[in-house]
């Protein structure tokens, strides 16, 4: 089966193509001749998904779908949560976020966060959602050279290894996007073709 992943960011793709295997074939935005940024100025993750997956679907007639990922630092009130990719400014800088965030826990012991992901589905005129966290905390230092955003600085509860430390196929079996990937497999699986 065919469908776009709404997405431009190549580490994403990737995360997924692994996490879907060889029943699904995963068309990005570049395939289907979308080449523009797409939307995305809700105020919630559920927003910003389904303002993704609309605009692919109405403007290039595609089934898709499309997710918004936020980390949710505890002691921050949520922060930096739906701002999670420009939580430092424009242009967008994974670098720089990561910077502002440990400058902004400096001093504090309660570190815990979790990252939490929104998939959008529109599938044969209907639209879904699946949701997916995964639970830590924020480490004082980054460690680890693998994944990507603040993977290098949250250790998932249970681990003592940071998301950016741990194979792509480990990271997927807990993460948050594994696990709304997971729920969307299951629900397509089902689905009658």
């Amino acid at each position: 089966m065919k469908i776009c992943f709404a997405t431009n960011n190549a580490n994403k793709i990737e995360e997924v193509k692994a996490a879907l295997g060889s029943d699904f074939k995963i068309v990005s935005l570049n395939e289907i001749g979308c080449n523009e940024e797409l939307p995305e100025t809700g105020d919630t993750l559920h927003h910003n998904a389904f303002q993704k997956a609309r605009f692919v679907k109405e403007n290039y007639g595609v089934d898709c779908f499309a997710d918004d990922t936020g980390l949710e630092v505890e002691s921050l009130n949520g922060d930096p949560g739906v701002y999670s990719g420009r939580y430092s400014g424009e242009p967008r800088s994974d670098e720089r976020n990561v910077e502002l965030l440990l400058k902004n826990l400096e001093g504090k012991t309660e570190r815990k966060a979790r990252f939490r992901t929104v998939i959008a589905l529109i599938f044969e005129g209907h639209e879904y959602a699946f949701e997916g966290i995964a639970s830590g905390e924020i480490i004082e230092e980054k460690i680890g050279d693998g994944g990507f955003g603040y993977d290098p600085i949250f250790k998932p509860d249970g681990f003592s290894q940071t998301f950016a430390e741990l194979t792509l196929k480990e990271k997927n079996q807990i993460s948050h996007r594994g696990k709304a990937v997971k729920a969307l497999i299951e629900f397509l699986s089902n689905r009658k073709f």
